[in-house]
């Protein structure tokens, strides 16, 4: 089954990266849709079909774990997989992150981290 990915980051050559990447990680993909901040994320989010979220932590508008709050607190998206890719090292914000169940994968990252993080969060294997 095709994943329909939304990938939320500010800065458009790393939208780019996380989706060649994710093409080279061998996760069936279908469609693939993109925002530049959490605000056009939830936008994305709200009129379309969406099997998993990746999203940035530092981005203006709003960043990504104003973002991250917003989608779990909508019934609609509470369970939705998320998978934070970011440079962030703080454990504080890590511990934030899961808890509020999201993955975390740390930039740079390879296709083979992403894929693990992806099958772990979706059940999904590959293609």
């Amino acid at each position: 089954m095709p994943l329909n990915v939304l990938v939320v980051d500010d800065s458009s050559v790393m939208r780019k990266m996380i989706i060649r990447t994710l093409n080279m990680s061998g996760v069936s993909v279908g469609d693939v849709l993109e925002a530049e901040n959490g605000q056009k994320g939830l936008e994305v989010l709200a009129d379309n079909w969406i099997d998993i979220l990746f999203i940035d932590v530092n981005m203006p508008v709003m960043d990504g774990m104003e973002m991250l709050n917003h989608v779990r607190s909508k019934p609609e998206t509470k369970d939705l997989p998320i998978l934070i890719i970011s440079t962030e090292s703080n454990p504080q914000r890590i511990n934030e992150i899961n808890a509020n169940r999201a993955g975390f994968v740390h930039k740079p990252f390879t296709p083979e981290t992403l894929r693990e993080k992806i099958v772990e969060l979706t059940g999904v294997q590959k293609a």
